[in-house]
């Protein structure tokens, strides 16, 4: 066996504490030596720009089923309606002039020119109005399934239909006049931050929807079943009554793009700055407050 090698030690020395004064906490404070100095232009800083939505910035994303994006999907829904209900009354003229070539006709030849041209009004206005009502439609059931995600958690509960119920009931006949309006009221109910126990109460604007769209239905029904008839009055009627659709559908319109303004509205969050500041001036006829019972000298305080 091999003898153990000493352990080599070394000892360092440090003074115990105290030996040294400490410097004192004024000492330690750093004075202000001016703004800081580069010796080249810095690069970096923020960018020279005003504020914008997240979206505008490159590299961001935003949820779709959020605020603003009912907020931007409800403005462009209310542009496609207020679009249809221009095209729809143009459409309702273009039925009428229909009907007064039709009145002028018992009475003599027409001009070829002036037949042409009606012609085309009706059938342009046709086709863009069935084409607007297509893309309305969508955009107002996109902006109701988020506008129900999005009213949902902050209100604390669901819709009591689901999104694939009511989109069933949107399409079956005879539910049809009765599933929209309920959909909307509900949604109205929770936007205004009423309780769930609370039975919802459509408002006057959303009553008169409810009325449009029920008309606006049968009225589709009956042009549908008035197509059959074949007779020369039949045929001038028909004209009549496409004109009537076309102003109620132009009615429709109009007033679905205030529903949706309405409940976009309320589901916004209040600005403070728009909110009008109030204070209490004079009270009159309030009751004389109750004064408080006399303390004696030796009561405790």
């Amino acid at each position: 066996m091999q003898p153990l090698q000493p352990m080599r030690v070394d000892w360092v020395a440090t003074p115990p504490p105290g030996a040294y004064p400490q410097p004192s906490p004024r000492s330690q404070r750093l004075r202000y030596g001016g703004p800081p100095n580069y010796p080249v232009p810095p690069r970096w800083g923020f960018p020279l720009l005003a504020w914008r939505w997240p979206t505008a910035v490159p590299g961001t994303v935003e949820q779709a089923d959020s605020v603003d994006g009912v907020r931007r999907l409800g403005k462009t829904a209310q542009n496609a309606l207020w679009l249809l209900g221009i095209v729809a009354v143009w459409a309702a003229l273009s039925e009428v002039w229909r009907y007064v070539l039709v009145a002028m006709s018992r009475f003599g030849a027409l001009s070829a020119g002036v037949v042409n041209t009606s012609d085309a009004f009706v059938v342009s206005a046709s086709a863009i109005t069935i084409t607007g009502c297509v893309l309305s439609l969508v955009l107002v059931l996109l902006w109701v399934h988020r506008a129900r995600n999005v009213a949902a958690p902050i209100v604390g509960y669901g819709p009591s239909r689901s999104d694939r119920d009511a989109l069933i009931g949107l399409f079956v006949p005879g539910v049809n006049l009765v599933v929209p309006g309920s959909v909307l009221a509900e949604l109205e109910h929770a936007v205004a931050r009423r309780p769930a126990t609370e039975r919802p109460t459509p408002s006057k604007l959303l009553r008169w929807w409810w009325g449009l769209w029920a008309a606006s239905a049968v009225l589709f029904v009956v042009q549908v079943l008035w197509s059959f008839r074949d007779s020369t009055q039949a045929l001038a009627d028909g004209i009549l009554l496409h004109a009537f659709s076309d102003f109620v559908l132009a009615a429709l319109a109009i007033v679905t793009a205030l529903v949706v303004r309405r409940i976009t509205t309320l589901l916004l969050p209040v600005d403070a700055a728009s909110v009008r500041l109030m204070r209490v001036v004079e009270v009159k006829d309030a009751p004389e407050p109750p004064l408080r019972a006399v303390r004696s000298s030796g009561s405790p305080r």
